[in-house]
């Protein structure tokens, strides 16, 4: 799954959420996702807080295959910036 494939399959999620910050998710080689509010694209953009994350891993994370704290503990996951910026990610994830 390419990183557009990913930005498609949340779309609706996040423009739904009533999210206000703004993350980036940045998956190295694969290219990023970055939200802003109840706006995703695959644009980079500075972000509140950015999570370096292989793009198989936010597909599991997505799909709910993933436990976020698990892959935060066990170095899955990165967190640079606000970490209660990602917390909150579970009303979109």
């Amino acid at each position: 799954m390419s990183v557009e494939a990913v930005v498609e399959k949340i779309r609706a999620r996040v423009e739904s959420s009533g999210f206000d910050r703004s993350v980036k998710f940045d998956t190295g080689g694969d290219g990023v996702i970055v939200i802003d509010g109840a706006s995703i694209s695959t644009a980079d953009a500075p972000a509140d807080c950015t999570i370096k994350i292989s793009l198989d891993d936010l597909e599991s994370l997505i799909s709910g295959d993933l436990n976020p704290t698990m892959a935060f503990m066990t170095g899955k996951i990165k967190v640079e910036g606000d970490m209660s910026v990602a917390m909150s990610l579970s009303q979109i994830i």
